[in-house]
């Protein structure tokens, strides 16, 4: 998912982490005083403990009083309905099918959310079997939910949360993993001001059609900028035509100059996703607005 062509994964993270390398050299270590305001966001709920976009992972961040926003992505559902789901597919990683059988690597696209109804989605397992990349994470039978079920089970215990909501959306996908991408933006519309939470909720996307409709559609709504590409904040407005709430890079890309012409074009800085605490504290002193974390139970070590 990187925007810019480079030879390979590694150099791209080789020449992404220069900047933020040598912001955090000259920075000194150890714990670092939090700003008042500080957005603390709880990614795909807290990833590194719970089973990603479930209910359980939302509810656990919840445990950590630091944690203002909760994080998520959507996909959509053969009858419209939104789907808590990082991708338009069962992740054979992680998932299983209903009858208890794994699902072929090779298969897993074929098992596209955008052909399944909702409730036949509730069939299939997504964190009994764990996630491999996370050891901490907890082993619980777990569905992917709507987005009204989790705001509905976490508006119970803390009605005050806010909502970061990803728009999941490609070009090439359009029609087929999920609906034309304007009809993407209505559905998600008019589900968060049915939900009541059009004012607590930021709606965030890598695709800059996905934002473009939701400024065109619904102006109010705050919005931010994922950033995966090396070419610059400059040539990412210039394309996505228009000043979001927040830029959100990815959080090896960011530096105190990044963190300067953010503020300076009026937007906040919130990078993604940081889980080592000493990369939180740096980020912290550069003037980050707010990080987005797998593991919203180590923020309470980063001040001390």
């Amino acid at each position: 998912m990187i925007g810019q062509k480079l030879p390979s994964a590694f150099l791209w993270l080789m020449f992404a982490a220069i900047p933020f390398f040598f912001s955090c050299k000259s920075a000194s270590k150890g714990p670092v005083a939090v700003p008042d305001g500080f957005d603390w966001q709880g990614h795909r709920g807290s990833r590194g403990i719970m089973p990603e976009n479930t209910v359980p992972a939302f509810l656990k961040a919840l445990e950590y009083p630091a944690v203002t926003t909760l994080e998520l992505d959507l996909a959509v559902s053969k009858d419209h309905q939104l789907i808590v789901s990082h991708e338009p597919w069962f992740n054979a990683s992680i998932c299983r099918q209903p009858n208890g059988d794994s699902i072929p690597k090779r298969d897993e696209e074929k098992f596209l959310l955008y052909a399944l109804t909702a409730d036949e989605i509730r069939g299939f397992d997504c964190g009994a079997w764990g996630n491999p990349r996370f050891p901490e994470q907890q082993k619980l039978k777990a569905h992917k939910p709507t987005l009204r079920e989790v705001v509905e089970a976490v508006r119970a215990v803390r009605p005050d949360i806010l909502w970061n909501i990803e728009i999941k959306s490609q070009p090439q996908w359009d029609g087929l993993r999920h609906p034309p991408v304007e009809t993407f933006a209505q559905l998600l519309i008019a589900e968060l001001k049915a939900l009541g939470i059009e004012r607590r909720a930021v709606v965030q996307s890598f695709d800059v059609r996905a934002l473009q409709a939701m400024h065109r559609q619904a102006p109010e709504i705050r919005l931010a900028f994922l950033i995966e590409n090396l070419r610059g904040i400059d040539y990412n407005m210039e394309k996505l035509g228009f000043t979001p709430a927040i830029y959100s890079p990815y959080y090896q890309v960011v530096s105190r100059k990044l963190v300067r012409k953010c503020h300076a074009r009026g937007m906040k800085i919130i990078p993604w996703t940081v889980n080592e605490v000493a990369s939180m504290q740096g980020l912290i002193r550069m003037g980050v607005d707010g990080i987005i974390t797998d593991y919203p139970n180590r923020i309470a070590v980063v001040g001390k």
